[in-house]
């Protein structure tokens, strides 16, 4: 973007954060680039951690550096950082990246082609959280919400007041945070749905959802992008725990619309004393029922985060009633996934089904025998199109 580099942006946001083992038993699936496969030297640890857990795009991207956001998160919590600094640290590395079209800086936009963000971040030994919704022009949205926990008495800040509050403590503000990229997938989808034509609201929703679709079925992109998202959990060795979630939302969605990401209980919560959860897809449907909340009340109760997980996408698959959410099956026709860390450090990725489109879902971990994507339990077969 003009006027600032992105070295000059990273400075600014690392300026700026200033002021503001036992596993679940999963088969290792293709792992990022062996730059990444060797995990930091560790101190050996007087519990469980460290421990990072996430989505597989948390272990997809390093936006021209040496490291993916779980490698990155792990690193800084071994030299000392507090989880959920490191965490924010990881995230940034997703946000920035223009390759990643789900999060921050060349997220899918909304209808109307503007890249609207949301974030949560929540600390979970110390029993507090912030949060950042429809957030325009800011790439590092999570970073965002760490500063409204730190800097306010409050859990969420929502769009231009949100950008204000975050233009005060001297984060950069852009115009615009569409990439190229994102902004021709727009504009094909546009052009696909021809909105102004749409009167009634109901027939341009659907046409803008079948649009969505077939950019899909065509492989312009992929299928988890339409959600996109990107989470991550994170034990240390003190038994330190923390979550993160940030995303540009569901593609080309309309104005405004806020999905679970940055809602504490749904898109992301931690209790240090029990465990972590956080989501990605389809955010209604998470939202609808709490989710993370009660995956960690789950775990509060005994369960392992793999069979609290599975508990919550069981319920969330019977509570699924209204027929256009239903698929020739009677089953969700949406993908929803779980991350889940307990205290104990055991971990668990759960999807509602046992296949993408187009591959077999994974999630992250770093540990330290550095980082890895494992394959995802799931409690239906085939995809949700099936």
């Amino acid at each position: 973007m003009p006027g600032i580099t992105r070295r000059e942006f990273a400075g600014a946001v690392v300026s700026t954060a200033t002021v503001s083992a036992a596993t679940v038993s999963a088969a290792p699936a293709s792992a990022a680039p062996a730059s990444a496969a060797t995990g930091p030297a560790v101190v050996t640890p007087a519990g469980p951690g460290p421990v990072v857990v996430g989505s597989g795009n948390a272990h997809q991207f390093r936006n021209g550096g040496p490291r993916t956001a779980v490698a990155e998160a792990f690193e800084r919590i071994t030299r000392g950082e507090e989880p959920l600094d490191a965490l924010v640290a990881g995230v940034a590395i997703l946000e920035l990246d223009p390759e990643e079209t789900s999060v921050g800086y060349g997220g899918l936009p909304n209808a109307d082609g503007v890249v609207q963000l949301d974030a949560s971040c929540m600390d979970g030994s110390r029993r507090r959280a912030g949060a950042v919704a429809a957030l325009e022009g800011i790439r590092t949205p999570a970073a965002v919400a760490r500063a409204v926990m730190n800097e306010t008495d409050h859990h969420l800040l929502v769009g231009r007041d949100a950008q204000a509050f975050a233009r005060r403590l001297g984060f950069p503000v852009e115009d615009d945070l569409n990439t190229p990229r994102s902004r021709q997938l727009w504009l094909e989808w546009r052009r696909r749905v021809d909105p102004e034509h749409w009167l009634d609201p109901a027939a341009r929703e659907g046409a803008g959802a079948r649009a969505r679709e077939r950019l899909l079925d065509e492989g312009l992109y992929p299928a988890e992008k339409a959600y996109g998202t990107v989470h991550v959990n994170a034990l240390d060795a003190r038994g330190r725990m923390a979550g993160v979630t940030s995303t540009s939302g569901l593609a080309f969605k309309i104005p405004g619309r806020v999905g679970d990401s940055p809602i504490l209980g749904a898109g992301n919560y931690c209790d240090g004393d029990v465990g972590a959860a956080g989501s990605t897809g389809r955010g209604e449907a998470n939202l609808y029922h709490v989710a993370s909340a009660l995956i960690v009340e789950e775990m509060r109760r005994g369960a392992h985060p793999k069979d609290a997980a599975l508990a919550l996408l069981a319920r969330i698959k019977a509570g699924t009633r209204e027929k256009r959410l239903l698929n020739a099956r009677g089953l969700p026709n949406f993908q929803l996934k779980f991350y889940a860390l307990d205290r104990r450090g055991r971990h668990a990725g759960v999807a509602l089904y046992a296949r993408d489109p187009k591959s077999e879902p994974t999630y992250a971990v770093c540990t330290a025998r550095g980082p890895e994507l494992l394959k995802m339990d799931a409690l239906l077969e085939g995809t949700a199109r099936d």
